[in-house]
């Protein structure tokens, strides 16, 4: 059985100056899909994971807009419902695909719950912005009454709120996953930690839900370690990692290890805004008993499971 955990990033999904219609982000989900579904062709049994940032965004912003009549729901649950809608998208999609190869594989969406720690230091200092611009007045106002933390983004001329994004620890629905990937008698491919996940805490009247979001990239490889995968794939907007990025000595990674990432992290290689999390995500994969991974992007997913194209990181 080959198998692998393959995180898509959520502007493959909605890609950069598109308006967000159901028509374009399930146009764009057909592209990715047709390359998944021969990838299930050629015998993988897979867990898609993928982002949420501007579908999140989206959700968030229909919330500010909510009245009495209609009351506002919590950032968890705006995570949970954008599980639910891509999940529904990849589902449809790819399954279409691969009904179309009549493959009688199926598809289906598992809503994921990621533990992350009360205590982690994200909470008391959150850095993600979310949402819709504010004005100033609105901004103060917002951060008065709702006990936001808002930072002025003075490209986009207005105010963002800002939210903790704390590590991810475990996964909830691990071992549901696992059955269902890992099954004898025929794999599902599993669509799971959506847009990092729901982040909840563990209390002792059980999980929690909390307002915060987590990275797509760490959670996606927290999710293939606690499954026992042995490939995590990581597509990007990039074909390959590059080293000087941006800079005359730019080059591009094709073999490497997690020691040599590691090494090029602490000399400031990769920017937390960028390739950070991805080569983090892989580095800590790597340490937990993963055997490779693979940065990419979607075009070129084929060439790089068969050595061709990407940036492989081993052990």
């Amino acid at each position: 059985m080959k198998t692998a955990t393959i995180a898509i990033g959520g502007n493959a999904i909605l890609r950069a100056g598109q308006k967000g219609t159901a028509g374009e982000q399930l146009a764009n989900l057909g592209k990715v899909c047709e390359t998944l579904a021969t990838l299930i062709e050629q015998g993988y049994d897979v867990v898609l994971t993928h982002g949420n940032g501007p579908q999140v965004g989206n959700i968030v912003l229909q919330q500010d807009s909510c009245t009495e009549a209609v009351p506002a729901m919590p950032l968890d649950v705006c995570v949970a419902e954008s599980q639910g809608m891509i999940g529904y998208m990849l589902q449809q999609t790819l399954q279409s695909a691969l009904v179309r190869r009549k493959i009688t594989k199926r598809v289906c969406s598992v809503v994921t719950q990621v533990v992350v720690d009360a205590r982690d230091p994200a909470f008391k200092k959150p850095t993600k912005p979310i949402g819709t611009y504010f004005p100033k007045e609105a901004a103060e106002r917002m951060a008065k009454e709702r006990g936001w933390a808002m930072k002025e983004d003075r490209a986009r001329g207005g105010y963002r709120r800002l939210v903790p994004s704390p590590r991810p620890i475990d996964i909830v629905e691990k071992d549901s996953i696992k059955r269902l990937v890992f099954n004898p008698s025929g794999g599902y491919i599993i669509i799971a930690a959506g847009g990092g996940g729901i982040p909840v805490i563990a209390t002792p009247q059980g999980f929690k839900g909390v307002e915060a979001v987590i990275d797509k990239d760490l959670a996606s490889g927290v999710l293939a370690s606690s499954i026992g995968e042995k490939l995590f794939v990581m597509l990007s907007d990039v074909p390959q990692v590059y080293v000087g990025y941006g800079k005359p000595s730019q080059h591009a990674l094709a073999k490497t290890t997690a020691a040599k990432m590691r090494e090029y992290m602490g000399n400031g290689e990769f920017p937390a805004g960028s390739m950070g999390p991805k080569v983090e995500a892989a580095i800590s994969f790597l340490e937990k008993g993963g055997k490779e991974v693979i940065i990419t992007s979607p075009e070129a997913l084929l060439d790089a499971l068969a050595g061709k194209a990407g940036t492989r990181i081993t052990q």
